[in-house]
């Protein structure tokens, strides 16, 4: 084998792999990847990364993972992900700036990464949003039911303002075999903070040691929306429509277009 051979061989043996499962669409494992880069792996990565989580654009597709990546195809995945995970900006070059044109991108919400302040909007009001409800699985219920919500590793605990079933859910997985619903209003009331991102998930931080305890669970059913007992609380949770954040971004995200400078 010719040394030119031996050199491709060991570059590509250290190309890191794009994350997700084999089975993916291609376009599924870079959403996963760019979602990981974003919101957990930028320090490990070498992305810099802004307070409000904005990461350029340039710096994203020099990432190995996504050196066959164009812009264009980049937009196009923040495009038509279903659950609005990520967000593009445009900041055009200004006097102060004395730079370029400038593109950026950040993921939503979902972040583990400290110190990232999120545009987010608080909720003063259960009345605000329709439920707020958090998917998990049987293993992860036995104890939750004793200690409650976790953030865990994450800056959040996530709650969806809906159930699987009734459209793209932000906030859960559709996979969820447990539905916890929270009682809003009485969390509130106790202190606890809520907030909306801009792609619609609920978000808290819980109590001073990260979680929102049991007292707060409003109703507990299994996946098909049959009631857990002994969590049956006042009865089923009825369905309404979604409340997306108003919040106010000033971008620029045209279809097609590709900038000189990213």
């Amino acid at each position: 084998m010719s040394q030119q051979h031996q050199e491709q061989g060991r570059s590509a043996k250290k190309a890191p792999k794009l994350r997700g499962h084999p089975r993916d669409s291609p376009d599924a494992r870079i959403s996963k990847s760019l979602s990981w880069l974003l919101r957990h792996g930028a320090e490990k990565a070498g992305l810099n990364i802004r307070q409000d989580g904005y990461a350029k654009v340039s710096d994203v597709l020099a990432n190995p993972m996504f050196r066959d990546i164009t812009f264009i195809h980049l937009q196009d995945i923040v495009k038509r992900d279903q659950k609005s995970r990520y967000h593009l900006l445009f900041e055009p070059q200004t006097l102060e700036s004395a730079g370029t044109d400038v593109w950026w991108i950040r993921a939503n919400q979902g972040h583990s990464i400290k110190n990232i302040e999120l545009d987010l909007q608080p909720i003063e009001s259960a009345s605000e949003i329709p439920m707020a409800v958090h998917g998990t699985t049987r293993q992860a219920w036995n104890l939750i039911a004793t200690q409650g919500l976790s953030k865990m590793k994450r800056n959040h605990i996530h709650l969806a303002q809906n159930v699987p079933g009734s459209g793209v859910i932000s906030g859960m997985r559709n996979s969820s075999q447990i539905l916890i619903f929270v009682d809003v209003q009485k969390a509130l009331d106790a202190g606890i903070k809520f907030c909306l991102s801009a792609n619609g998930v609920v978000l808290t931080e819980g109590n001073g040691d990260g979680f929102l305890s049991p007292e707060f669970f409003l109703r507990v059913e299994n996946g098909n929306r049959t009631p857990l007992q002994g969590w049956e609380g006042s009865g089923p949770i009825m369905l309404a429509p979604l409340v997306q954040a108003n919040i106010k971004v000033d971008d620029v995200v045209t279809d097609g277009a590709q900038p000189e400078n990213l």
